[in-house]
C-alpha cells in the first residue's frame, strides 16, 4: 500500500486476490491522533454530570439475543452501510454514559430463555426457564404451580403510578419478552387459549393474549400476534386463508377497546399512518398475524419500521402529565435470525434497533427520562478471524482455513448452518456470504442455533443512569427503573438530590455516632 501526505486517502488494497475499498484516515498513523482522541473521551468523561432527579419516562429498549458480538457487528455494519470502513462508527448505544454487564442465567438453567430473562429486566425477581412474570416456585407448563407466586412489572407499578404505558415489538405482542411485562404464566408457549394444556384448562389459567388486555390498562401496544386476539372463524384482513386460533370466541381487540377514550385499532401501514397522535390515546397495532417480518423482508407499504411504532408510541404516551413507560424490543427480530444461523438479518434487526434508539433520544430529553439499553442473553454467534480494516461484515477471511478454503468472518458455535458433508464443508465467497438467506457455517449440527451463556452489556442515561455499573445480576435492572422514577417499592423516596446530600452529610460524621439508617425516608 502507497500512502501519501493527505487528510483522507481512498485506495484500493488487494489481499489474497480479494480487493477492499476502503476510506484510510492517514492521520491514524500519528501518536498524536490516538493521544487526542483520548484525552476528549477522558475530559467527556470527567465531565459526565450525574444527573439525580427523579424520572418522569422510562424506555427500555430490549435487544433480544443482542450479546457483544453482534453489538460489534453491528456498529461496523452500520459504519459501512454509511461507506465508511466501519470499525471507527458508533451506535447510539455506545454514547451512553454508563455501561455495565448482566448475568442472564435462570434460576434452574444455565442458559436462559427470554421468558426468565424477561420476568428478571422487567419484574425484578429472577424465574426459571419458560415462566413468566412469576417466581422460581413456579414449574414450567404447571399451571398449579404458578397460583400464589406472581410478581408485578415494572410496567404495571408505572401504571399504577398514574403513567402512561406501552409495548413495542417486531415479535407477536403475546411473545416471551413483551408478555412478562403484564403476563403470569408457566407457559410463554400459551399464546391463545387454543394453546393451553388440558390441566391449565382444568386449574383456570389464562392464556397470554387473554391476560394482555385483562390485566394492567396499556395504552399502546404495537407489533405482531392477530392471530391470538380473534375466534377461529374470524379471517385474517391480509391474509383471507387464515384465521383467529381463539376457542372461547373472543374478540379481543374489542375487548381491549371497550370503556377506553380515543382508542383505535390499526392493522396496517395505511392505517397506522392515519393515527392522529394527538386524538389518540391509546392505540393498538398488530401488524402480522404471527411475529413482524424481517427489516431486510419488510413490506413497508404494509408494516410500519421499529423506529416508525416507537416514535409513534412516544408521541402518545409523553401527552400524560405524569410520564410515562414504554418498553421496545427488536427481537424480529435479531434472536429470530440467530436462530436461524442468518447474520445478515439479525445484524440488519440490529441497527434498525438503534435507529429506533436514536429516533426516541431525539424525541425525548435525558434531564428527565431514563433511557436503559440491553439483551435478555446472547447467541453462539462469533465475530473474528483474519480480516484487513474495512472488512466487510459479512465477508470471508483474508486467510484460508487448514483445508484451504475460505471460510467467513461471521460464525456460529452450533446450529442449521452445519455443512460438513463426507468430511468437508463448502468453501464461501463475498458473493455467496452476503446475501440475505445465507447461513453462516456451524461447528455442530443443531436444528436451531442455541442462545449463549455469557455476560450482556447494559447501557444507561438519564436520571440515576450511574446506577448502572459493574456486574450484576439481570434482576437489578428492573430496580434501577424502579428507583429512579420511584415506584415500587421505592415509591415514598424524597428527591434523589436530598439523598445524596443525606449520604454526603452521614459521610462526614464519625462512625460511632452514626444512626443506623435502615430504610429511606
Amino acid at each position: 500500500m502507497c500512502l501519501c501526505k493527505t487528510k483522507i486517502l481512498f485506495s484500493a488494497c488487494v489481499w489474497h486476490h480479494q480487493s477492499i475499498f476502503f476510506l484510510l484516515l492517514v492521520d491514524e498513523l500519528e501518536a498524536s491522533y490516538w493521544n487526542n482522541k483520548a484525552k476528549e473521551a477522558l475530559n467527556a468523561a470527567i465531565q459526565v454530570p450525574r444527573n439525580l432527579e427523579r424520572a418522569k419516562n422510562l424506555i427500555l429498549f430490549l435487544g433480544d439475543g443482542m450479546g457483544m458480538a453482534t453489538v460489534t457487528a453491528a456498529r461496523m455494519l452500520k459504519g459501512q452501510l454509511a461507506t465508511q470502513s466501519g470499525e471507527e462508527s458508533s451506535l447510539v448505544m455506545d454514547t451512553f454514559p454508563y455501561v455495565a454487564l448482566s448475568k442472564t442465567y435462570n434460576v434452574d438453567e444455565q442458559m436462559p430463555d427470554s421468558a426468565g430473562t424477561a420476568t428478571a429486566y422487567l419484574c425484578g425477581v429472577k424465574a426459571n426457564y419458560g415462566t413468566l412474570g412469576v417466581t422460581a416456585a413456579t414449574t414450567m407448563d404447571n399451571c398449579l404451580t404458578s397460583f400464589g407466586n406472581n410478581v408485578s412489572s415494572i410496567l404495571h407499578r408505572a401504571k399504577r403510578a398514574g403513567k402512561a404505558v406501552g409495548i413495542v415489538t417486531t415479535t407477536r405482542v403475546q411473545h416471551a419478552s413483551p408478555a412478562a411485562s403484564y403476563a403470569h404464566s408457566a407457559s410463554r408457549d400459551w399464546y391463545s387459549d387454543s394453546d393451553l394444556t388440558e390441566e391449565a384448562l382444568q386449574n383456570g389459567c389464562k392464556d397470554i393474549a387473554y391476560q394482555l388486555i385483562n390485566n394492567t390498562e396499556i395504552n399502546v401496544i404495537l407489533g405482531g400476534g392477530r392471530q391470538y386476539m380473534f375466534p377461529k372463524n374470524t379471517p385474517d384482513p391480509e391474509y383471507p386463508t387464515l384465521t383467529g386460533s381463539r376457542n372461547d370466541g373472543l374478540d379481543l381487540v374489542e375487548e381491549w377497546k371497550k370503556n377506553k377514550d380515543n382508542a383505535k385499532y390499526v392493522w396496517d401501514k395505511k392505517g397506522f399512518d392515519a393515527v392522529n397522535h394527538r386524538a389518540t390515546d391509546n392505540l393498538m397495532g398488530l401488524f402480522e398475524p404471527k411475529d413482524c417480518r424481517y427489516e431486510l423482508e419488510r413490506d413497508s407499504s404494509m408494516d410500519p419500521s421499529l423506529t416508525e411504532m416507537t416514535e409513534k408510541a412516544i408521541r402518545i404516551l409523553s401527552k400524560n402529565p405524569e410520564g410515562f413507560f414504554l418498553f421496545v424490543e427488536d427481537k424480529g427480530r435479531i434472536d429470530h435470525a440467530h436462530h436461524s444461523g442468518q447474520a445478515k438479518l439479525a445484524l440488519h434487526e440490529a441497527v434498525e434497533f438503534d435507529r429506533a434508539i436514536g429516533r426516541a433520544a431525539e424525541l425525548t430529553s435525558e434531564l428527565d427520562t431514563l433511557t436503559i439499553v440491553t439483551a435478555d442473553h446472547s447467541h453462539v454467534f462469533a465475530f473474528g478471524g483474519y480480516s484487513a480494516r474495512g472488512n466487510p461484515v459479512l465477508g470471508v477471511s483474508r486467510a484460508l482455513a487448514d483445508d484451504g478454503k475460505h471460510f467467513t468472518t461471521t460464525v456460529y458455535g452450533n446450529g442449521p448452518g452445519y455443512q460438513i458433508a463426507n468430511g468437508s464443508r463448502p468453501d464461501v465467497n463475498d458473493t455467496v456470504s452476503s446475501t440475505n438467506d445465507y447461513r453462516q457455517q456451524a461447528a455442530v449440527p443443531l436444528e436451531s442455533e442455541t442462545h449463549g451463556i455469557e455476560d450482556v452489556a447494559i447501557f444507561a442515561k438519564g436520571p440515576m443512569s450511574h446506577l448502572i455499573h459493574g456486574v450484576q445480576e439481570q434482576n437489578y435492572i428492573a430496580h434501577v427503573l424502579a428507583y429512579a422514577a420511584c415506584l415500587e417499592p421505592y415509591e415514598n423516596c424524597r428527591s434523589h438530590a436530598a439523598l445524596e446530600l443525606h449520604a454526603i452529610i452521614l459521610s462526614c460524621i464519625p462512625r460511632s455516632n452514626s444512626p443506623n439508617v435502615t430504610e429511606r425516608k
